[in-house]
């Protein structure tokens, strides 16, 4: 089985435009929560008023011809995959030995919802010719193969929150089987819109801290209410380690192991045994050659839920022991959906990299029987040596994957 590593990374969401900028305003506990410049939930009397918003707009990036080719999401997706492959040296590779995953949890609807818009209001004629090719999930997938000539193949998994983690997944995959060389994998996600918006409230799934939007999101905290919607995305350059030592490549990481469950439970919450969840991390770990105790630390899927928090912060318990250290970076980007395993894959390369575990902010009350050692406020140090870090990624449905990262 080929050893599959991190050569590149990119991304753009609330924090920052690129890597660098995301993970030094990570590292500082600041927030990309904030209040939205529209009057939604005063017109459509949505009880939420703030998001995580996009740091720096596609429009400051991409030609107005590319943007207007794409849905939000594809743009987010694409402007994370030219910075990843560019930080990767970009590596020269046969196009039949570059593939592409790059999933959504759920897609263009932005340009959905809007060409419904148009039809209602301007009638058919007046629709987008684009507007198909725009808002399928695989539009992302399918813009990053053109643009980089990727034949190997172009994949677009849809696992609701779980998708950016299990597209790095399947990208490993066409690796480690010998379907490539190179693969350019992650998420990516543009859902906050009036719509979704009232629906996840709806659901009570989100928080309606309006008058403190900054803490709103605060995984693990006894007075949390519910998940903040953020959008961006994060992308990967995965590499055989044989075709990166070849080119003389810089390696971020090695994806050592991955797995993959699903609860069977309910369409939405999560099993509150949190069986799925552990046994995901266990065959990650297993997959890595590892045992769950050699995790030193796990960026975990911790939305900010009533629900969901704690059943994970058990699960990680059971699998890594409770001396091992827990960063909850939502709370700190809002919930990224689709793209939310893809950045905090990055996040996880890094604290690699740095030997430092990110800080979870706002947590003033922790839960009193809070199992794991949650970071909080500042960065804590990480081992020196070679360590294992997991990043989880749960999604509605009960789609639960865990990957585990190696440091080099």
């Amino acid at each position: 089985m080929r050893t599959v590593v991190v050569t590149g990374i990119g991304t753009t969401n609330p924090l920052g435009g690129n890597a660098a900028d995301t993970w030094a305003a990570a590292l500082a506990g600041v927030s990309g929560i904030r209040t939205m410049d529209n009057d939604w939930a005063q017109k459509y009397n949505i009880p939420v008023d703030f998001a995580g918003t996009i740091k720096v707009e596609p429009t400051e990036v991409l030609g107005v011809r590319e943007t207007k080719r794409m849905d939000r999401s594809g743009q987010f997706a694409v402007i994370a995959a030219d910075e990843a492959w560019a930080d990767a040296g970009k590596p020269e590779v046969e196009p039949e030995r570059l593939g592409v995953v790059v999933s959504t949890g759920i897609g263009g609807v932005n340009t959905i919802l809007d060409a419904w818009d148009t039809v209602k209001e301007r009638g058919a004629r007046r629709v987008l010719p684009m507007t198909v090719p725009m808002l399928m999930p695989n539009s992302s997938a399918a813009h990053i193969s053109v643009r980089f000539g990727a034949r190997a193949g172009a994949h677009a998994p849809v696992s609701a929150c779980a998708s950016g983690a299990e597209a790095i997944a399947d990208g490993t995959e066409m690796i480690r089987n010998g379907r490539a060389d190179v693969v350019i994998a992650g998420g990516t996600e543009a859902a906050i819109h009036p719509m979704p918006l009232a629906a996840f409230a709806k659901m009570q799934a989100l928080s309606t801290r309006c008058d403190d939007p900054q803490g709103a999101s605060r995984p693990y905290d006894v007075t949390r209410d519910g998940f903040v919607m953020g959008e961006g995305a994060g992308i990967v350059v995965l590499e055989s380690l044989e075709h990166a030592e070849a080119r003389g490549a810089h390696i971020y990481a090695v994806v050592a192991g991955f797995g993959m469950t699903s609860d069977a439970y309910d369409i939405a919450p999560p099993d509150p045994t949190g069986q799925g969840q552990e046994r995901a991390m266990r065959l990650a770990a297993a997959d890595a050659g590892i045992e769950g105790d050699a995790v030193v630390h796990v960026n975990a899927h911790a939305t900010s839920t009533p629900a969901g928090d704690l059943v994970e912060a058990q699960a990680i318990a059971r699998v890594a022991g409770g001396s091992v250290l827990v960063s909850g970076t939502k709370s700190m980007t809002g919930h990224l959906l689709g793209g939310a395993g893809a950045l905090e894959t990055i996040f996880t390369i890094l604290a690699l990299r740095d030997r430092l575990a990110p800080p979870t902010i706002n947590v003033t009350t922790p839960e009193p029987d809070l199992p794991v050692d949650l970071v909080r406020g500042t960065p804590r140090p990480l081992p020196q040596g070679t360590i294992h870090a997991i990043n989880n990624a749960f999604g509605f449905g009960g789609h639960n994957v865990a990957l585990v990262l190696r440091s080099v």
